[in-house]
């Protein structure tokens, strides 16, 4: 293999490997303003159902602009979740 070669491959695995560590570590739907969502969960603690209504909110239409309604009713359903389960509590 030509040095040409190696160097192209090397570069390729490694452009590939970035691509992955940030649709990992840090994807930009989850990140706006230099904020990112699982900042703002853990800043205010958030359990996980309202963890995953921020989540999804803060990211609806941004992932995927064709799914922001589904985005939205993910939200939606773990919000539900977390009135019933505090109603549940309540009524115990």
């Amino acid at each position: 293999m030509r040095e040409e070669e190696k160097w192209t491959k090397t570069y390729n695995e490694y452009s590939v490997a970035e691509e992955k560590k940030e649709a990992v570590n840090h994807p930009d739907h989850y990140l706006h303003g230099g904020i990112e969502v699982i900042d703002v969960i853990e800043a205010f603690n958030l359990d996980f159902c309202l963890g995953n209504v921020v989540k999804y909110i803060l990211r609806a239409g941004r992932k995927d602009p064709n799914k922001e309604i589904e985005d939205l009713n993910k939200a939606s359903w773990y919000l539900n979740r977390r009135i019933q389960e505090l109603e549940k509590d309540r009524n115990n």
